[in-house]
C-alpha cells in the first residue's frame, strides 16, 4: 500500500507542505483526539464554494433553484463516499479498533467526511486556488453527467413526495443520538414510515446530514419493496 503522501500525490494530484495536516485528514475521531472533523468542517465550506463556482460557470441559464439542486447533488455524502472510494481513500484511514472490525474504511459517511478533510487541509495547506483545482479535477466529470434538475431533490424531500403520493402519513424523524465534544458532534438521525413498516438510520456531522442519509435508505427499501412481495 501507497505511504500517504504517494497516495496523495498520485490520486490527488497534491503534495502537502505540512505532513501534518494530512495525518490530521485521514484521521477518524475513534482513533485520536487529533482528527479530521475540524478539517472537515472547514472542507465543507471550501467544497460547497467551489462546487456553487463551477455550476454556476458550468449552466449559464440555470435559475438559482437548480443550482442549488445541482451543487447539492454533488456536495451530497453519496457523491463524495462515490468519489473517494475508487481513489482508495479508505485504505489510507486511521481507525480505532471497533471502526476496523465493522468496516469503518468501507463507510459511506466516513469516506465523505475525510475527503472534506482533505479539501480543508489543502487549503490550509496552500490557499484557495490549490484546494479549487483538486476539487475541479474529481467533480469535473461528474459535472458534465448530471441529470435533470427536478431529478436532483434531496432525499427527504423525495420521500415525503414519494408517501404523499401514496396517501400515507409523512415520514417521521428522530434524533438517536449525540456524540463528540460541543464542537466536535457527530449524529444518528432514524427516519420512519410506519405506514409500511420501513425504517433506517444514518450519520454525520449534521443533523441534516443523517436524517438526509436515513431518508436515503428508506427510499431505498421502498423503491425495492414492491419486487420483494
Amino acid at each position: 500500500m501507497l505511504k500517504a503522501d504517494e497516495w496523495c500525490a498520485q490520486q490527488l494530484g497534491y503534495r502537502f507542505r505540512d505532513p501534518a495536516l494530512l495525518e490530521a485528514a485521514l484521521t477518524h475521531r475513534s482513533a485520536s483526539r487529533l482528527n479530521y472533523e475540524r478539517l472537515e468542517f472547514l472542507g465543507d465550506s471550501v467544497l460547497n464554494f467551489v462546487v456553487a463556482l463551477l455550476t454556476f460557470q458550468q449552466y449559464p441559464a440555470a435559475p438559482e433553484g437548480d443550482l442549488s439542486r445541482y451543487r447539492a447533488a454533488l456536495v451530497s455524502s453519496t457523491s463524495l463516499s462515490a468519489v473517494a472510494g475508487p481513489l482508495g481513500l479508505g485504505d489510507q484511514l486511521r481507525l480505532g479498533s471497533g471502526e476496523l472490525k465493522t468496516g469503518g474504511h468501507r463507510r459511506d459517511s466516513i469516506l465523505a467526511d475525510s475527503l472534506e478533510a482533505l479539501f480543508g487541509a489543502i487549503y490550509l495547506d496552500s490557499g484557495l486556488d490549490a484546494a479549487a483545482e483538486v476539487i475541479r479535477r474529481l467533480f469535473g466529470p461528474r459535472l458534465g453527467q448530471l441529470p435533470a434538475a427536478e431529478a436532483l431533490k434531496d432525499p427527504k424531500t423525495r420521500l415525503q413526495e414519494e408517501v404523499q403520493a401514496r396517501g400515507l402519513e409523512l415520514p417521521q424523524y428522530m434524533l438517536d443520538e449525540i456524540g463528540g465534544e460541543p464542537h466536535e458532534q457527530w449524529f444518528v438521525a432514524s427516519c420512519e414510515v410506519p405506514a409500511l413498516g420501513l425504517r433506517s438510520t444514518g450519520e454525520g456531522s449534521s443533523r441534516r446530514r443523517a436524517e438526509q442519509e436515513a431518508a436515503q435508505g428508506v427510499l431505498a427499501a421502498l423503491r425495492r419493496a414492491p419486487q420483494e412481495k
